[in-house]
């Protein structure tokens, strides 16, 4: 089964809290893009209490770096990247009120710790379909850090987004429970 969660109007907390690890979502809605250069600006202006270029109260940030639209996209090749890069910034930011992380890959310790501590919930995308992925994509404009080029500050508008809910509110983690399953039936 597939849960449809739009986030149009914001997430009540009582539509995260019923979203388990494993869980499939379709995701619709506003995301920002998040990639090493963009992470540690947001987190650099929050550490000396700078204004930042947009609110995160709320937000779910995209891991992801796109490629150059061809004529005629909305946004060119969309997939994934790898969040433990990102770890050491996210404390940061989930305490400016980040809700969720899409991204790729495992998390465990301290990076996963950061979102067990803050309650936000890991997202996975499947990575190698970003070109697929980008079909989703139906609208897409640089808020902030223009000059990082991909790496900028985005807004992405999400339509039926597929997701895997990795590390849910409770802190359970799909890919770690998912492995002791298999462990055991060996």
């Amino acid at each position: 089964m597939v849960i449809k969660l739009d986030s149009r109007n914001g997430f009540p907390e009582s539509e995260f809290a019923r979203l388990s690890a494993g869980d499939s979502v379709e995701l619709t809605g506003r995301v920002l893009t998040l990639r090493d250069a963009s992470a540690a600006r947001l987190a650099g202006a929050l550490e000396r209490k700078e204004p930042l270029p947009v609110s995160l109260d709320g937000q779910i940030l995209y891991a992801v770096g796109p490629s150059p639209a061809k004529p005629g996209q909305v946004i060119g090749s969309a997939g994934p990247t790898t969040t433990e890069r990102m770890g050491r910034y996210l404390p940061a930011l989930f305490a400016a009120g980040v809700r969720a992380v899409i991204g790729k890959g495992e998390l465990h310790g301290d990076d996963m710790t950061a979102f067990t501590a803050r309650g936000a919930m890991y997202l996975a995308a499947i990575g190698g379909l970003g070109a697929l992925l980008a079909k989703q994509i139906v609208a897409a404009s640089v808020l902030a850090y223009e000059d990082l080029g991909p790496e900028a500050l985005y807004g992405l508008d999400l339509e039926a987004f597929p997701l895997v809910v990795i590390i849910d509110l409770a802190g359970r983690n799909f890919h770690e429970t998912t492995r002791a399953r298999w462990r055991k039936s060996l």
